[in-house]
């Protein structure tokens, strides 16, 4: 067949480890045989980003702004042994951060559902997306290590020179501290986005924040979903039969041990990012979960939700046979090329996504998976099959459907 033609750019974030691995299988198997792939490529690698100071991960943001649409491989968050290893200039925060900072808005992340994968909570008959802030809190903090004895404040000091200051702790001896910040702004369209999206998907919306302990900080967040909701959605979610839900962030998580799913669960940054492990994990697999970052101003870059997977990286490197689950990555890819079609109205490139997906689901549902599959699947006689095979069984079941 003659290959998909596309008319713009992605935007293309390589990244580290396995993922990085797996990136180049998809697209060479699953990807180039079939559409004349036109990207932009950045190089996120961790090597790369620290040759650039980091430049690299500013420049794909902005490109995002520029092309609307991208792709992202996982990427690695240094820590100290990461320093070591990598002889990094420095610990380069987190890529997920930096570019969620540049573009705001919000992360959807959603389980994928197939059929013999059952949910570890029996009651979960629905999928739980998690809508997680894409800005500030521990991601863009700062941190201090407390040599001794002495006073920690937060001063802010005004454009006037006027000065508030709050006292932290006064410490005994040594100790750590860590200030955090959000915006009001990024924080409202936060809200809007999580409003908007449980309005075109038809699911009531939850929100959690911990006010009870964090008066000023936690509580600005649920005053401002609540002052947005009671001027601006409150008739929409009448009309279309869906509820907003505020609580605790600790009652949220038992409601949600309890309930069937099938509702939206919006979560400060540092409670999506666990959360959404949890669900994914519970549903099936850590990937086993699209990731979608929606900014204000329409822009979309897409991820598989969990990381490098590091462990299967080191077998790599030793000639090891690894069988490491592709299906949330091959996803950043369709969401990806399914977007960049609806925004061009390039029809054919929407198709050739969803062919992807659905013949992703059928090869396990067909009995063919990755290893982290087939400890939990109640198929019966599956084919264990390795990272490779994996891909290509996808590709022999998109041929077929093509």
């Amino acid at each position: 067949m003659e290959k998909i033609k596309m008319t713009t750019p992605l935007v293309e974030m390589d990244g580290d480890e396995m993922t990085r691995i797996l990136w180049k299988m998809i697209k060479d198997e699953l990807l180039l045989p079939f559409i004349e792939l036109n990207t932009e490529y950045y190089d996120l690698g961790l090597e790369y980003r620290n040759a650039t100071d980091d430049q690299v991960t500013i420049d794909s943001a902005k490109a995002t702004k520029k092309y609307g649409v991208a792709v992202k491989c996982a990427t690695i968050t240094p820590n100290a042994a990461r320093m070591k290893e990598y002889t990094l200039k420095e610990m380069w925060k987190s890529p997920n951060g930096t570019i969620r900072a540049i573009l705001d808005g919000t992360v959807f992340r959603a389980p994928i559902i197939v059929k013999g994968i059952e949910p570890c909570v029996k009651n979960w008959t629905k999928p739980i997306t998690i809508a997680r802030h894409a800005y500030g809190d521990v991601y863009k903090g700062t941190e201090m290590k407390i040599p001794g004895a002495g006073k920690a404040e937060i001063v802010f000091t005004g454009e006037d020179g006027t000065q508030i200051k709050e006292l932290i702790h006064e410490f005994n001896g040594e100790g750590i501290v860590q200030g955090m910040h959000n915006l009001n702004g990024s924080i409202e369209s936060f809200a809007r986005s999580c409003f908007n999206y449980a309005l075109d998907t038809k699911q009531d919306l939850w929100f959690a924040t911990k006010d009870t302990i964090s008066k000023k900080y936690d509580h600005t967040f649920k005053d401002i979903f609540q002052e947005i909701f009671d001027k601006e959605y409150t008739e929409k979610f009448e009309a279309a039969g869906i509820t907003y839900f505020y609580t605790l962030i600790d009652d949220a998580v038992a409601r949600v041990m309890k309930s069937e799913g099938g509702y939206i669960w919006a979560c400060k940054n540092y409670d999506g990012d666990v959360m959404s492990d949890m669900v994914s994990s519970a549903f099936g697999s850590l990937a086993m979960m699209t990731s979608v970052l929606v900014s204000p101003d329409g822009n979309y870059e897409y991820e598989a939700a969990h990381g490098t997977v590091q462990r299967h990286y080191y077998k790599h490197l030793k000639g090891e046979e690894t069988s490491t689950n592709s299906v949330a990555t091959i996803y950043a890819w369709t969401g990806a090329l399914r977007k960049r079609g609806e925004l061009d109205g390039n029809k054919q490139l929407m198709e050739f996504a969803d062919k992807l997906e659905k013949a992703t689901i059928a090869t396990i549902e067909n009995g063919t998976m990755t290893k982290d599959l087939a400890l939990i699947t109640t198929l019966d006689n599956v084919n264990v099959v390795n990272s490779q095979d994996f891909i290509v069984a996808i590709r022999k079941t998109l041929e077929g459907m093509l």
